[in-house]
């Protein structure tokens, strides 16, 4: 049986003798036939980037066949996708984040001295949860295998927090499961995660520069970086693309280039660098794959660059993977979650990104795509039919599989709730809602009204100010509207929109510029589906919200009982 590990992987067998490196690129793998399939995904599916892949596979003792090419296009000028070109490789940033745990357990430097199951609450001053339970009893395999028991909560992030003051923000936030009941895909917990080689080394290190230093120097991945400024700089780094007014899974819409998410990031990393902050390209990914295949030793001198146990323990399935469509997919199986992995059966064999290995097969995939729609999915696709072509197995009809799974899922999609001909207006009407709300986990935001009254504080003289250009077409005139500017990591504006009584639709607007003087911005909208109760905490006005906005995932429902603040995923006070 053949073992596949998506974003990493399980253990290979390594000589005791380490024979001279030699390495071959011979099209063993990416083939024409490869091109034609990757090629019609590109325009079948209305990408307007590109890809690039990189696959490994260890032909001897000491010997590798490796590839490396591009597809499409890097950027919106047309310039093509090449081997060279970087991506932000997302999620894939998690298993440099597991791994550089493992390192810091096997390093004599770190005091105190730690283990996996080193509880969060002796080592980490700032580590609180709202859940006493796990608050006390969480390790470190817990953070790495997303069973903590909270959501994501990614909105709690601020673009410009300081890593220990946005994990203070923990205790505030409201769980969703107990302590090893669930798996939640969490980035709070990676984040956490960075912050281990800082408050553990004498040097207190960021991640950012003990990764570089320990992992990305010795492999000599020379353009892997955490910085956008250095990426940038290179002229090699992709820009997303994002599809304007899509109408259908496929619809390639309006191509819109995004800016980095991420320009805030250094060499010293950020709050966002331990879950998601890694910028690599397909050169540097086949290093890591070799590396990987060999049990953490340097492939061109064998050298120990990751303690084999570290990487065994990531690769060690802790929890259900319930984020994996398998069912839904045909030939895809059940999955299990180690550290910054997943972990499955293939075939009965055993930006976005993937990093897949099949450690027992000596075969290593990486894709990476710059496409923000379905990028996820394009990665998944080719990865699949590649591991088909690497063992000369009948090839699955992957296309036509994650086509039927993408269409299903575009017409699942939420949607906002109707809002009847003979709405209601809220207790106290709309101008008793305005004004500021906290959260002591998400922070502060002010709600303000549209259409405007006369008399509105400053910051709503802004937004209104701004409202129609950088946010085009985002009120309806004749439904009332409230909008709120709040700078988060993955948002700038939170838009309420009345139903019926105290409930809204919710939504995040993410505005963008064009590059076009007569439509100067456009707007991407998230979360659809969400919405917002407004009610009383103990007398105070407030407002709950509701329908996943905490990213609890698959299989963990919301609250159901109490009242209105006991049901709320996130509950803001007014101010």
């Amino acid at each position: 049986m053949r073992v596949l590990t998506f974003k990493l992987f399980l253990v290979a067998r390594l000589s005791q003798v380490f024979a001279q490196y030699t390495e071959t690129n011979d099209p063993l793998v990416v083939t024409p036939a490869i091109d034609t399939f990757i090629n019609s995904i590109l325009t079948d599916w209305g990408v307007s980037g590109g890809l690039s892949v990189a696959v490994v596979k260890k032909t001897g003792e000491s010997s590798w066949n490796v590839e490396t090419k591009g597809y499409g296009n890097a950027k919106s000028d047309k310039s093509a996708v090449t081997s060279s070109t970087l991506f932000n490789i997302a999620s894939n940033s998690k298993l440099f984040t597991a791994l550089s745990t493992g390192m810091l357990i096997a390093d004599p430097a770190t005091d105190p001295p730690i283990s996996w199951k080193t509880k969060v609450a002796s080592i980490v001053p700032e580590w609180s949860l709202s859940d006493p339970v796990a608050s006390k009893g969480a390790n470190l395999v817990d953070l790495i295998s997303h069973r903590v028991g909270m959501p994501r909560h990614d909105y709690a992030y601020h673009a410009t927090d300081k890593l220990s003051d946005h994990i203070k923000k923990y205790r505030h936030l409201k769980p969703s499961a107990e302590l090893r009941e669930a798996f939640q895909y969490n980035n709070n917990m990676y984040a956490l995660l960075s912050y281990l080689p800082t408050v553990l080394l004498p040097s207190s290190p960021s991640l950012a520069r003990y990764v570089k230093a320990k992992i990305f120097d010795p492999l000599d991945m020379s353009a892997t970086t955490y910085s956008y400024q250095i990426a940038a700089q290179s002229g090699n780094l992709a820009e997303g693309f994002a599809r304007q007014g899509m109408k259908s899974a496929f619809d390639a819409g309006t191509p819109q280039a995004l800016p980095y998410w991420d320009p805030h990031s250094t060499e010293d990393g950020d709050l966002i660098a331990g879950a998601g902050g890694i910028i690599s390209n397909a050169v540097d990914m086949a290093k890591w794959l070799q590396t990987l295949l060999l049990n953490g030793k340097n492939p061109k001198t064998g050298s120990v660059v990751i303690p084999a146990e570290a990487i065994q323990t990531v690769s060690t399935g802790h929890t259900v993977d319930t984020t994996v469509p398998y069912g839904q997919v045909p030939r895809l199986t059940p999955a299990v979650y180690g550290g910054g992995q997943t972990i499955r059966n293939y075939k009965g064999h055993g930006f976005n990104s993937m990093v897949a290995r099949l450690p027992f097969d000596g075969l290593g995939i990486a894709v990476l795509t710059n496409d923000d729609a379905i990028g996820g999915y394009i990665s998944f696709a080719i990865v699949s039919r590649l591991v088909d072509e690497a063992l000369g197995i009948q090839p699955e009809d992957w296309k036509t599989n994650f086509e039927n799974f993408i269409s299903a899922g575009y017409s699942a999609a939420p949607q906002p709730l109707p809002r009847p001909a003979n709405a209601t207006d809220p207790k106290g009407g709309f101008k008793d809602l305005a004004g500021r709300y906290e959260d002591k986990g998400y922070g502060r935001l002010e709600l303000c009204l549209f259409p405007p009254p006369p008399v509105v504080s400053s910051a709503c003289r802004d937004v209104a100010a701004n409202i129609t250009m950088v946010l085009p077409g985002s009120v309806d005139p004749s439904v009332p509207t409230f909008i709120a500017r709040w700078n988060k990591q993955y948002s700038t504006y939170l838009r309420f929109t009345h139903v019926d009584g105290n409930t809204f639709n919710v939504a995040s607007l993410n505005p963008f510029p064009t590059g076009n003087a007569s439509e100067p911005w456009w707007f991407m909208t998230n979360n659809v589906g969400t919405t917002a109760e407004f009610g009383r905490d103990k007398g105070r006005r407030g407002f709950g919200l509701f329908g996943g906005f905490w990213g609890a995932g698959a299989g963990v429902p919301s609250p159901s009982t109490g009242n209105v603040v006991k049901r709320s995923e996130v509950w803001f006070n007014k101010a």
